[in-house]
């Protein structure tokens, strides 16, 4: 109600609420996040922490871990978001060109420089201070005596006590010996192999790439594919055929 210039309420206005503080408003983050789904990501009840704090995309890493592991986590993502109620797209990545040392049996390997080790393409062998099975065939045709190689953790490298560096003495077949010039543990599942200033003539896309995405990545509908290690647009095009 009015009357002359003045304004008359109803209500009297109370002074706390015209000096208490709007409340904040939410809005959704354009930026989306990845997030790679790992051992400690892998229950329902953390991927649904996860969404609900604004994971907007679910990356699978294949460079660890076989389709069934990687089938298990995405049945459970596909349970976390049913519960909360929010879509999320499936990354799948691939490989690439990297050469892996498989860690089977999860613990930690040391090893005490000025001692030898042989690099192993043969899988079945447990891994040791003494030997190191990798996923590459073509090591011994590659590298010559007197060559450097570095191994570290997969996606931590760098440091003296968790990365080792070798000096190869000879090569037995397929087999690989080297000497350890530093002392060093290597713990986890998977740590990457690096040759210094040897090129090595490894596919973009692998066999075990293809495989997986005709057969994993298909079934499963993926919505994305992070192709590792892009090198040219012929990668692009070969990912697209395959």
């Amino acid at each position: 109600m009015q009357g002359g210039n003045h304004m008359l309420l109803e209500e009297p206005v109370r002074l706390a609420s015209v000096l208490a503080p709007a409340k904040p408003k939410v809005f959704p983050s354009l930026t989306k996040i990845v997030g790679t789904l790992g051992p400690n990501s892998h229950s329902v009840e953390v991927i649904e922490e996860c969404l609900t704090a604004g994971m907007s995309v679910a990356r699978f890493d294949f460079s660890w871990k076989d389709a069934t592991y990687h089938q298990e986590t995405l049945d459970n993502l596909r349970k976390a978001a049913q519960n909360v109620k929010k879509l999320c797209p499936i990354m799948l990545d691939t490989v690439g060109p990297e050469i892996q040392v498989h860690n089977s049996t999860g613990g930690a390997i040391e090893l005490i420089g000025g001692n030898h080790v042989t690099i192993t393409p043969d899988l079945s062998k447990a891994p040791s201070a003494d030997i190191l099975p990798i996923k590459f065939g073509d090591l011994a045709k590659v590298v010559k005596k007197g060559d450097t190689l570095f191994i570290g953790q997969y996606l931590f490298t760098g440091s003296e006590t968790t990365s080792l560096w070798l000096e190869v003495t000879e090569t037995s077949g397929a087999e690989v010996i080297c000497y350890v010039k530093n002392t060093a543990t290597l713990s986890g599942p998977i740590f990457t192999l690096h040759v210094s200033q040897v090129h090595i003539s490894m596919p973009t896309l692998s066999e075990y790439d293809k495989q997986v995405i005709s057969t994993w990545g298909l079934q499963n509908s993926v919505d994305i594919i992070s192709l590792s290690h892009t090198r040219s647009s012929e990668d692009v095009r070969e990912q697209l055929d395959s």
